[in-house]
């Protein structure tokens, strides 16, 4: 060891050089093979460079490399197990939220009037999918509907977009489990709001543009009027063969009962499906009478038949419990679950995905075409996010998938937005398919909001992907995500205000009518576009403004700062909401570790 360390000179460490160790706090204890940062002042969104400090394969002895292969084969398994349990724990998470509120939700469609307004039919489609967390459920309650004459594809429209909207909850409560560390957090939370980003952001520019001009609707019309619709076959659902073993188990949901509740035929029985099939014994009496001229079937009026129900094998089929009891169980049972399931991925991956592992792995996903055709790379993103939907039947799996591999520096922000608009684009396709296998009186509306669907994640990408500057969910998501950061509570309060207070708020409003919805959103709307106009002008175009509103200071220190705020919840909560100084932790981790030091190039 240097003799600097070892004189008592470690705690004079300047900040600088405390920053090489910044990627060191979150692995503290561990083993001397940890992959070493090669940057000085680390970007918390960038790919770093990592080197393996650990013994190479030619140096290991036959005993270590038996002992690696096995701790590798054991670290596989443990890993698609996981993943397994994790994608098993979303589907039961799912129908938690069903139980919980599907006969709400199927209530909540039936005042046409309140859906006849496109504002409280967009936040509608938003609190139904957050609900039911099932886009595909609540894309189907709306083709019923629609079918059955019960709303107009003009009027669905605003339900698409919400739907669309309400989708992408499920990766944000996924981020939610990596708060524990501060920089995986950022990045996670961070590839979670991009998605949601870029679904108001397109909300924002199509819902206007659809109720004044109905260009979805038109272009839907017109490319259902160019075709002949045949009934075909249902898309491949792999994922529901592989974990249906399970979660059937587990519970089973009969859906038809959310549909009745949305078209008016409700009934008073429970979700929780009791009986699964039927077997039926057919019994024909007097079959001498029938000739060996006969043609065809004897006649039935000798026969009979007697249907038996078969009762249904999981946990709650012959429970007395209410809906509402078993959906709050299988609530708590999946929220632990999934919690457990992404702690343990993340261990994993991150004791996986170290040196030459992680940079292969990195170089594979992140990697562009040579010049001149690297604008092809995200365009071939797209694809493999829409295959990948498509092949899994869920994009609500997908976006989860990729938010802890966005946590533990695999995959780029920059390259995960378009495989998320890549998910958005194949799990429109595979609503298409679905659409093609109803019946012959629901398929024209069918096909119809699953062409409204495609085109309108098709027009997002149009908007916000194409010119490489018009990319604005991308820096919008780094700097809420550096907030959420350093003020962990703001991400709830994200959740809880996108996702149910304003859509709650706004249904309410809409319950009274529109002219109460316009004359209290619309002067809170403006206000909003208002101070975020001033505060463009503040950072780039100051001398636009008058001398007042160059700055917010002569507000009171709450409404311009978080601190206030921040002091607030930290006394609420006996949890720590706030992360520790970045440079006082780095500082004390030098001090207490000056051998970290002694291992970097200075």
């Amino acid at each position: 060891m240097p003799n600097s360390l070892t004189s008592g000179q470690a705690p004079s460490t300047t900040l600088d050089m405390v920053g090489l160790v910044d990627q060191s706090l979150g692995n503290a204890g561990t083993s001397s093979s940890a992959p070493i940062l090669e940057e000085v002042n680390m970007d918390p969104w960038a790919l770093p460079e990592l080197k393996d400090t650990g013994q190479s394969w030619k140096e290991l002895s036959l005993a270590s490399r038996v002992l690696r292969v096995v701790i590798g084969f054991l670290k596989a398994c443990g890993l698609l197990g996981s993943l397994y349990l994790f994608i098993c724990s979303l589907d039961v998470l799912s129908s938690a939220f069903q139980l919980l509120g599907s006969k709400v939700a199927g209530d909540i469609f039936k005042d046409n009037m309140v859906l006849s307004n496109p504002v409280a039919g967009l936040v509608i489609g938003v609190l139904v999918t957050v609900l039911v967390q099932s886009s595909s459920t609540s894309s189907s309650i709306v083709v019923s509907m629609v079918a059955s004459k019960l709303l107009t594809v003009q009027a669905s429209v605003p339900i698409i977009m919400g739907v669309n909207v309400g989708t992408s909850i499920t990766s944000t409560l996924v981020s939610m489990a990596q708060s524990g560390d501060r920089d995986e957090f950022r990045r996670a939370f961070g590839g979670s709001a991009v998605h949601s980003i870029f679904n108001w952001l397109t909300v924002l520019i199509l819902l206007p543009l659809e109720s004044t001009t109905a260009p979805l609707e038109k272009l839907s019309a017109l490319a259902l009027g160019t075709t002949r619709l045949q009934p075909g076959g249902r898309a491949p659902d792999i994922l529901k063969v592989l974990t249906q073993p399970l979660t059937h188990l587990i519970v089973q949901l009969d859906a038809n009962v959310i549909m009745g509740s949305a078209t008016g035929n409700a009934t008073n029985s429970s979700l929780v499906k009791r009986w699964c099939s039927t077997r039926g014994e057919m019994t024909v009496e007097n079959s001498s009478y029938c000739g060996v001229a006969a043609q065809g079937l004897c006649p039935e009026r000798n026969s009979s038949a007697a249907l038996e129900q078969l009762p249904c094998h999981h946990l709650f089929a012959g429970t007395a419990l209410t809906d509402l009891a078993v959906g709050f169980i299988l609530l708590a049972a999946s929220l632990l679950g999934l919690c457990s399931c992404l702690v343990l991925l993340v261990k994993l991956l991150n004791s996986v995905l170290r040196g030459r592992v992680a940079q292969a792995v990195r170089t594979v996903i992140n990697a562009d075409f040579p010049f001149p055709f690297g604008w092809l790379s995200g365009y071939l993103a797209i694809l493999v996010g829409a295959s990948l939907t498509f092949m899994l039947q869920s994009s609500s799996v997908f976006t989860a998938a990729i938010v802890p591999l966005m946590g533990v520096r695999v995959i780029s922000l920059e390259r995960a937005y378009p495989l998320f608009l890549g998910s958005n684009i194949g799990t429109t396709t595979t609503a298409l398919l679905a659409a093609l296998a109803s019946p012959a009186d629901m398929l024209l509306s069918a096909v119809q909001v699953a062409l409204i669907h495609f085109f309108f994640n098709l027009g997002g990408i149009l908007l916000w992907y194409v010119v490489p500057i018009l990319r604005l969910p991308i820096p919008l998501a780094k700097r809420f995500g550096d907030l959420t950061a350093h003020y962990r509570w703001v991400a709830i309060a994200y959740l809880l205000f996108t996702f149910l207070l304003l859509p709650l708020a706004t249904f309410g409003l809409s319950l009274a009518g529109g002219t109460v919805l316009a004359a209290v959103g619309g002067p809170l709307v403006g206000l909003v576009l208002l101070i975020v106009l001033v505060n463009v002008l503040q950072q780039h175009r100051p001398v636009w403004l008058p001398h007042c509103l160059r700055s917010w200071a002569w507000l009171p220190l709450w409404l311009h700062s978080l601190e206030p705020w921040d002091h607030l919840v930290s006394r609420c909560c006996p949890c720590r909401a706030r992360s520790p100084p970045r440079a006082a932790g780095k500082e004390a981790h030098c001090h207490e570790n000056p051998e970290v030091l002694a291992s970097q190039q200075l």
